[in-house]
């Protein structure tokens, strides 16, 4: 009967999660008019104030789940991030991975899915932060070094959300903008149990329990430990290996 009682209780509060967060997303664009209006004139200050009102809503959402018993959270390492030229690369295992970093530290700038542009609900975001869409392009090179310049920048490195098999498996052009431009690369391992928030999965399939996530920043890597004798391309690819088997290692153990 416990356990019912519980399913229960997270679906509703699953269900009005998805209420809570269009109303904050509808909150979020009128506070953010002033600053998406003319975006492109924004400068470094102006998203930083964008970026904190983004914060402030998605901690007040997180907040809500987590009081509704749909999950549990637990943050580590959070203090050594939002440094000035710091890349900060994540695994991606479910839709509310971004929304649970950016709730605790908002002077990321990010890599953000180009179709997200298309989303009524994340453009203002997207525009009034000053998130960079990601273009696969020599144009994304270059803005993600600017940005590198003067702040820290987050990016999940698979580009979508690591299937059920929960295997990470990275593109390269992430660790090539590190290798290019970061003063330091941190990778920052998310751990989750029972997997949910899956692409396509649809929102009332909800678990048998609980769900608990560890979001846990790892040691930081410098870039030229890296490039020291090595050409970029193979660096590249040998930074890129050895974060794929640590994100791996990481992401497979059970304890949470």
């Amino acid at each position: 009967m416990a356990e019912k009682l519980d399913w229960i209780r997270r679906f509703c509060g699953t269900l009005f999660g998805f209420v809570f967060f269009g109303i904050a997303a509808l909150t979020i664009k009128i506070l953010l008019y002033p600053y998406v209006r003319n975006y492109w004139q924004n400068d470094l200050s102006d998203q930083l104030k964008a970026r904190k009102i983004v914060s402030k809503t998605w901690d007040l959402f997180i907040r809500y789940l987590i009081w509704a018993g749909v999950l549990e959270v637990k943050y580590s390492g959070f203090e050594r991030l939002g440094r000035v030229g710091q890349l900060v690369l994540a695994n991606h295992p479910s839709l509310l991975d971004v929304v649970l970093i950016f709730s605790k530290e908002p002077r990321f700038n990010c890599i953000v899915k180009q179709d997200l542009l298309k989303n009524p609900v994340m453009i203002s975001p997207i525009l009034s932060c000053g998130f960079l869409p990601n273009t696969e392009s020599e144009e994304l090179l270059e803005k993600s070094h600017n940005v590198l310049q003067n702040q820290a920048l987050l990016l999940f490195p698979e580009g979508t959300r690591t299937g059920w098999d929960g295997v990470v498996k990275l593109h390269r052009g992430a660790v090539s903008i590190g290798l290019r431009s970061a003063k330091v690369i941190t990778p920052l391992v998310i751990k989750m149990s029972p997997l949910n928030f899956k692409k396509g999965q649809p929102w009332y399939k909800i678990p048998k329990r609980r769900i608990q996530y560890e979001l846990i920043v790892g040691e930081d890597m410098d870039p030229q430990d890296w490039l020291a004798e090595k050409p970029l391309p193979i660096a590249s690819r040998r930074l890129n290996e050895y974060l794929e088997n640590y994100f791996n290692q990481h992401t497979q153990s059970k304890d949470l």
